[in-house]
């Protein structure tokens, strides 16, 4: 073990407590899981009442153009909420707190479900568009509350494995969505709004379960100032009376702070300590969404028919059988094998995948078999993003930041993946139709960039506390230099950083 490391006779167990309150934290992650994968399914029953809808209202059916910018809209407005909500974390998380802000959020859920539960009732595609706004919305803010809550109460040898549980959760959200859209279940013209209505029921569960979980101590003590509450929580999260050691370590961490400016997400850009945690922040997100997965998600029914599968969307519940079971893999290899390795052989699994699609797509229809190597080739695809892509992005965010910027950067690095979700969503078919099966070759070249960038750029964070890893960017600008020595964050802050 490192030096850097926290000894292993210093670790805290895991407890009861802190198993609730991050299963009660990830029920968020299932639910936004849910809303990104409940729209696909039913789409030709819910454009069939959308048109249904038009005819009632204006007596002649609604035109093939008007249809496809309605339903474009209902996809893309989750997107739009998920964006201009992902931005308020920083300031939502501070001024309501961790755990509150979750509960609150709920509030979205409920009105959202609502929503587009009774859309067919009220024959109104204006209920759903708004009904998905609003779980968009309420989604953007559990992509960011979710890893900081859990990153702040987690040990420090754990943190990787239950960061990854957001993801998990997220992909088994997804699959959930999969399974219940199948027109055996709910995908059908009668019980297509209980379909969508169900997004409630997480939410309920976390309403029930919240007031038995403790707020964040990092939050309690560093923002609010209230020792004994926060030395309350760690107790009870830790399973130990005496709680001394992370208590001194969060005082240090508040005597700095007290002695500089709040970091807003202006100051974020200008200070000269935070652009290289930010620049790696912003290009994980981007890895993620910019590596062709939302290709393989949004699309993946019409991939696999073009594959030449007779029944393509169970292909599609089998790849995200795959994307979950690899987000367990990974939450085990997270803390052993690091998140930097973990991230660079996703990126480099997933270029390989990306080009052997290709290859199989080109030669479809003159090789029969090639079928088969674009069905593994895209399990593939989803396995790396799982390992490394997919999970990883979300949480080290909140390791490379002290708990003055941490708010204000995963506000930043939130609303870049939301906008570039929204940006694959609108533009990979108009791609698919300009390049053919040639697409995956742009995702490809993307995927050697930011493996490039992670190889060179990307520090390892496994077994360091928030305040090593702080440090470590205060003192080199080589971020390959693994070796953390003791420094402040004041070191950084020139005069004219607080000016």
């Amino acid at each position: 073990m490192g030096g850097d490391e926290v000894p292993r006779e210093a670790r805290p167990g895991v407890t009861s407590t802190l198993v609730l309150s991050v299963f009660t934290a990830v029920l968020g992650s299932l639910q936004c899981g849910y809303n990104i994968g409940v729209i696909n399914a039913p789409q030709k029953i819910i454009e069939q009442n959308y048109n249904a809808t038009w005819l009632a209202r204006h007596n002649s059916p609604i035109d093939l153009a008007t249809l496809t910018t309605l339903w474009s809209l209902s996809v893309a407005i989750f997107s739009i909420g998920g964006m201009i909500s992902s931005f308020l974390v920083g300031v939502v998380s501070e001024w309501l707190g961790r755990k509150r802000a979750m509960i609150i959020n709920n509030a979205l859920a409920f009105l959202g479900g609502a929503l587009m539960g009774l859309a067919k009732l009220g024959c109104s595609y204006e209920m759903m568009i708004l009904g998905r706004f609003l779980i968009g919305a309420y989604s953007g803010l559990v992509s960011g509350l979710v890893p900081m809550y859990v990153g702040e109460i987690s040990p420090t040898h754990l943190r990787g494995a239950l960061g990854t549980l957001h993801q998990l959760a997220l992909v088994i959200g997804i699959l959930i969505a999969q399974v219940f859209g199948l027109d055996s279940l709910l995908g059908t013209p009668e019980l297509w709004p209980l379909l969508l209505g169900l997004t409630v029921a997480p939410s309920a569960l976390q309403l029930v379960l919240f007031p038995f979980c403790p707020e964040s101590p990092r939050y309690l003590y560093i923002v609010r100032n209230k020792e004994s509450k926060a030395k309350e929580s760690l107790k009870r999260l830790t399973g130990c009376g005496d709680v001394s050691e992370a208590l001194s370590e969060m005082k240090e961490e508040k005597r700095r702070m007290d002695m500089e400016r709040k970091v807003s997400i202006a100051q974020l850009f200008r200070c000269r300590i935070y652009r290289q945690p930010l620049l790696i922040a912003v290009v994980l997100q981007l890895s993620q969404q910019l590596s062709g997965i939302n290709a393989i998600f949004y699309y993946s029914t019409s991939i696999f028919e073009s594959a030449g599968l007779e029944q393509p969307v169970f292909a599609t519940i089998g790849a995200g059988a795959i994307n979950a079971a690899f987000t367990v893999v990974s939450l085990f290899l997270v803390e052993r094998a690091g998140r930097r390795t973990l991230h660079l052989v996703g990126l480099a699994g997933m270029m390989v995948c990306a080009v052997v699609m290709t290859v199989a797509l080109v030669y479809l229809e003159r090789v029969p078999a090639m079928s088969y190597i674009s069905m593994v080739a895209i399990f593939g695809f989803v396995a790396f993003f799982e390992i490394g892509p997919g999970p990883i992005p979300w949480f080290i965010v909140a390791e490379l930041f002290s708990q003055g910027p941490r708010p204000a950067a995963i506000a930043v690095a939130g609303c870049c993946n939301w906008t570039c979700n929204f940006i694959i969503g609108m533009a990979f078919q108009s791609m698919a139709d300009v390049c053919g099966p040639y697409v995956f070759l742009i995702f490809a070249a993307l995927l050697l960039g930011f493996f490039l960038f992670t190889y060179f750029k990307v520090p390892e964070t496994r077994g360091r506390t928030f305040d090593q890893i702080a440090a470590a960017f205060r003192r080199t600008p080589s971020l390959l230099d693994h070796e953390v020595k003791p420094s402040t964050e004041l070191d950084c802050l020139g005069p004219d950083d607080n000016a």
